[in-house]
């Protein structure tokens, strides 16, 4: 997703890691195989109900919360904005319209007229958008995995609440790029607004999941075994990720630090620090090999340094689907 929040010394696109010991085994890790995928990825939610965005005084001494769920309009339950505008008309002449809210579980009646209502649908939403990186296929599972991050609204402020969910092929048309103190970020369009590459089931802290679309064997390469964590070493390694298009480049990155749940990386390819000058938004979960074997996800920048980051074991990162 884009995100807003921003840390003084780096800037994460996921929730902060919990410190958790790994319990997995190494065989199995070497024995399983995944296809490493790093396309740039259009990302819908339709989410539980209608949602206010931003705190909105719609009476006298009555306001409506950034978080709170409209559940209906007078006696009409809402579930979606065009059942809350239908339900509107319909009773844009009533001086006095009884709205039902949801605030932080506890309902909430607030009594108001139909034209401020009516102004309230600048702030109201029931979709959230976004973009990222696919991070895997698990061709024997038939599921996917991406961002390596759980997805938090930009207005929201929270993970949203959602009733179903896709992911989209998109098409990088631009960049703008990061600089020390200004993460950069992606550009791009959805190719197919029609044809979704797999649903989202799960918006874990470890990333989205879900079932992919068979459909879609063009955008697949040859899977990889997965490294084990404690065989990821300092050193030479590579990430898979779109700049252009919707064409995936290898580029070379350095693996600096391994740490139990994470490693942290410099990337080093000319060819990508003059594209993007750094790491960029909408970069999140672009696979990282090494040694011919798959090891992580990209999880993290730093904004006073873009060139560079941080990455999520992918054996780690495999536990949200569960």
């Amino acid at each position: 997703m884009e995100w807003s929040r921003q840390f003084k010394l780096a800037v994460s696109f996921s929730v902060l890691l919990l410190v958790m010991p790994f319990t997995s085994n190494a065989a199995s890790a070497q024995d399983d195989m995944l296809i490493p995928m790093g396309h740039s990825i259009g990302i819908k939610m339709d989410l539980s109900g209608v949602f206010i965005t931003s705190d909105v005084m719609i009476g006298k001494d009555d306001w409506l919360k950034a978080g709170d769920l409209i559940e209906q309009v007078d006696d009409v339950a809402i579930g979606t904005l065009k059942e809350f505008e239908a339900a509107l008309s319909k009773k844009h002449d009533q001086k006095e319209i009884a709205l039902t809210v949801d605030r932080d579980g506890d309902t909430n009646q607030i009594k108001s007229d139909g034209e401020a209502l009516k102004r309230l649908l600048p702030f109201l939403k029931d979709r959230t958008e976004g973009t990222g990186t696919l991070t895997y296929v698990d061709p024997d599972k038939g599921t996917y995995g991406a961002l390596g991050h759980q997805i938090i609204d930009s207005t929201l402020k929270t993970p949203p609440s959602f009733k179903t969910g896709a992911i989209y092929l998109s098409e990088i048309g631009q960049i703008k790029k990061s600089a020390p103190g200004n993460p950069g970020y992606k550009i791009s369009t959805i190719v197919e607004d029609e044809d979704f590459l797999g649903t989202i089931q799960i918006n874990g802290i470890y990333g989205i999941f879900g079932s992919w679309n068979h459909s879609y064997k063009k955008v697949l390469a040859e899977p990889l075994q997965i490294m084990h964590p404690a065989d990821v070493k300092e050193g030479a390694a590579e990430i898979f990720t779109t700049i252009k298009g919707t064409e995936v480049e290898s580029f070379t990155i350095e693996i600096t630090k391994v740490e139990s749940e994470q490693f942290q990386f410099n990337l080093t390819d000319p060819k990508l620090l003059a594209a993007t000058g750094g790491i960029l938004q909408g970069m999140s979960g672009s696979p990282v090999i090494q040694d011919g074997k798959f090891v992580g996800a990209v999880t993290h920048m730093y904004v006073d340094d873009p060139k560079k980051g941080a990455a999520l074991f992918l054996e780690k990162m495999r536990k949200g689907e569960k």
